[in-house]
């Protein structure tokens, strides 16, 4: 059976490889995609040298429509998204992933950071509806994409997780032990890095404002 994996990347030239590394030892995975949201480093070049099918988005459009764009370009009938900035990822950590869809448990899966950095870890357990590493159905993300016009930017995530709630989908959360990412503070310096944490938390509030969903 076909499986996709999907990257959302924007100025991501530091961790792409790593990411698209640990994707390539995993042979459950067939395709990989790497949507590049109009970034202005190296980030595609790198892509690319790691042999990932890369898409190029002119500009940055956000992580919804980037994600979009790499479902597009497949008809893999499973759909695993992936961040573009994990450390640690290991091949093991994306079976996790994938066993509950492929075993027919779940329609989708929620990956959880566990024993990686106390920050990390803390907000994955207080808002584990916008991780960003999920197994989904390609027939489950169909139907969110022609219900959710506002899961734009890193709303998407949130909208994801409201939809497979709402449709009555078997959800599992999944431990994905010894895995992190790197935090934007860190990738843009403190301020600029902060500026995008509340642009990314923005985006967030806005879908459920949209939606009408207060937070949980």
């Amino acid at each position: 059976m076909e499986i996709a994996a999907i990257i959302p990347a924007y100025n991501e030239e530091k961790s792409v490889a790593g990411v698209i590394k640990a994707v390539r030892s995993c042979p459950e995975i067939t395709k990989i995609i790497v949507v590049n949201d109009g970034s202005t480093d190296g980030t595609a070049k790198v892509a690319r040298e790691q042999g990932a099918q890369v898409i190029d988005l002119p500009v940055n459009m956000g992580k919804g429509a980037a994600v979009t764009a790499g479902v597009k370009a497949t008809s893999a009938p499973i759909l695993l998204l992936l961040d573009a900035d994990l450390l640690g990822l290991r091949p093991h950590h994306l079976r996790a992933l994938l066993c509950p869809i492929l075993q027919e448990r779940a329609d989708m899966t929620v990956g959880v950071f566990k024993n990686g950095r106390p920050l990390t870890d803390l907000s994955q357990r207080l808002t584990p509806f916008l991780n960003g590493q999920r197994a989904l159905r390609r027939e489950a993300f169909a139907a969110f994409s022609g219900l959710e016009p506002t899961a734009t930017g890193y709303g998407v995530d949130f909208c994801l997780s409201r939809f497979a709630r709402e449709s009555g989908l078997r959800v599992e959360l999944v431990a994905l032990d010894h895995l992190t990412q790197i935090m934007k503070e860190e990738k843009r310096g403190f301020w600029p890095g902060l500026t995008a944490r509340f642009k990314m938390y923005q985006e967030v509030v806005t879908a459920m404002l949209r939606l009408r969903i207060p937070p949980q």
